[in-house]
């Protein structure tokens, strides 16, 4: 599945005040805890500080990709904000974090969830790419930018 499936234009938010890596998983939850019937931030932020112990998930270059699997959801969903500063999240290459996309996958779909993941890291791998991300002015900017990536 690719993230131009599973993102909707109220789950994307551009220049999101930042203070903290905590406050981020916090405002990337309540944001999906608006579209999943069955689920509040607190059980998404759980999920996603779950994996979060296991490593970070900042794949580098100012980006990470926080993801949580959900028992009894019916559908995955993705929140792709940017940060008016980039913040500390303990990526892999120790620079600071402006582009987030969390995705929020049921727990039995293993396969869809790393197909998904692929997609979106083989996207934002693209340095020109993630320059136009970081310039978009607008939330319906960022969003169109993203339906139109390949």
């Amino acid at each position: 599945m690719k993230l131009q499936d599973i993102l909707t234009p109220d789950c994307t938010i551009c220049a999101v005040p930042a203070a903290s890596k905590k406050r981020i998983l916090e405002f990337l939850s309540s944001l999906a805890a608006e579209k999943l019937v069955n689920h509040d931030t607190f059980q998404l932020l759980e999920s996603l500080v779950k994996r979060e112990r296991m490593g970070s998930t900042g794949i580098g270059n100012g980006i990470a990709i926080p993801h949580g699997r959900l028992i009894n959801a019916t559908k995955p969903i993705a929140v792709l904000i940017t940060t008016e500063q980039a913040i500390n999240f303990d990526a892999i290459d120790h620079r600071p974090v402006d582009i987030f996309i969390a995705l929020f996958v049921p727990e039995e779909e293993c396969q869809n969830h790393l197909c998904t993941l692929q997609s979106i890291a083989t996207i934002f791998r693209d340095k020109q790419f993630c320059k136009q991300v970081r310039q978009c002015k607008s939330n319906h900017e960022l969003f169109q930018l993203i339906q139109q990536a390949s």
